[in-house]
């Protein structure tokens, strides 16, 4: 007996539909990605903000007039840290900024004594004046974190070029860009904070 002349019409069908499936599967596997696009507002952001940082020369002020918003004090046992918390939105994303801010030992005792914060004290909100009053300090350090808008590892190629480093850590890994004074860290492919210093810093 001819076995294809036993072979129902259906049976034609389904060796259509799987070869069709097949060919689909082979050809999404094969076809160029889409390259990711950058993420533009760090462009930017790049002269006002990043270059003067990776310099060690960004002052406080700048900073505000970029991003508006508060100084917190942060008691702990080796002495208190001045932190600046923001908020940047730009190309539909939403980015948390918290800044360092470079203060001396002697910086730190002497706001110590001025606040009188304790360590169990928790967090403290400063005022404006003295925000403004401290408009001339240099940032340490800068964080930027994304919002609600998840980030994908493959916007960093386009975006910063590709790392100098990737070093595993206990959770994720990390990028690490010394002429930028950048390392990002990652989980699970996503970027979880970008971290900004002078590009000194890394280099020791």
């Amino acid at each position: 007996m001819n076995l294809f002349a036993s072979l129902r019409p259906a049976h034609y069908l389904w060796f259509a539909v799987l070869a069709a499936g097949s060919f689909l599967l082979a050809y999404l596997a094969v076809r160029p990605q889409q390259p990711a696009e950058p993420l533009a507002e760090f462009k930017s952001w790049q002269a006002p903000l990043l270059q003067p940082l990776a310099e060690g020369r960004l002052a406080l002020s700048e900073l505000v007039d970029i991003a508006p918003g508060e100084l917190w004090l942060q008691p702990r046992l080796d002495g208190p840290r001045l932190l600046y918390r923001a908020k940047l939105a730009e190309n539909g994303r939403a980015w948390e900024v918290e800044a360092e801010l470079d203060l001396t030992a002697e910086q730190r005792q002497s706001l110590q004594r001025a606040t009188a914060a304790q360590v169990a004290d928790g967090e403290v909100p400063l005022g404006a004046g003295l925000r403004d009053e401290l408009g001339p300090q240099k940032i340490a350090q800068l964080l930027i974190k994304p919002g609600t808008v998840p980030v994908a590892e493959s916007a960093l190629l386009p975006t910063f070029g590709p790392p100098r480093l990737r070093l595993q850590l206990a959770e994720g890994e990390a990028l690490v860009y010394p002429e930028q004074g950048l390392t990002v860290h990652l989980l699970e492919e996503q970027v979880r904070l970008l971290h900004w210093v002078p590009r000194a810093a890394l280099k020791h």
